[in-house]
């Protein structure tokens, strides 16, 4: 029992920063919606330079990217973790999987609600 507690338990807050990091790596590296959602970032991000935003202008824009990116984070750990407990249909394991997925969506329209509403006001 102690083994599978050191498995799971963090030594310090060095440890939990790396595994925060590989968790993120893994995300990046396996999920494709991960780099879609990032290069898009990336793109809003150039876009809002060029159209000289307002720090809060910023400050939304970022912020709505970044809860499309860890919404989809969540949704891989959600996955990975019914894919864990069964590989066979479940109607509850593919709620688990649809309520992640939709909550993904969620934050991906208020994203683009988001950027709507700033580069809609500012092209006019």
């Amino acid at each position: 029992m102690n083994e599978d507690k050191q498995m799971t338990s963090n030594k310090n807050f060095f440890d939990a920063l790396k595994n925060a990091v590989n968790g993120i790596a893994y995300g990046i590296r396996t999920q494709t919606n991960i780099k879609i959602q990032i290069v898009a970032a990336i793109l809003v991000i150039v876009a809002g330079i060029i159209f000289k935003f307002s720090g809060l202008e910023f400050v939304l824009l970022i912020f709505a990217c970044g809860l499309v990116f860890v919404s989809e984070m969540l949704n891989t750990a959600i996955e990975a973790t019914v894919n864990l407990v069964t590989d066979k249909f479940h109607p509850i394991a593919k709620v688990a999987k649809d309520v992640g997925a939709g909550a993904v969506l969620i934050a991906s329209l208020n994203a683009i609600i988001i950027g709507a509403i700033l580069f809609i006001g500012k092209i006019l």
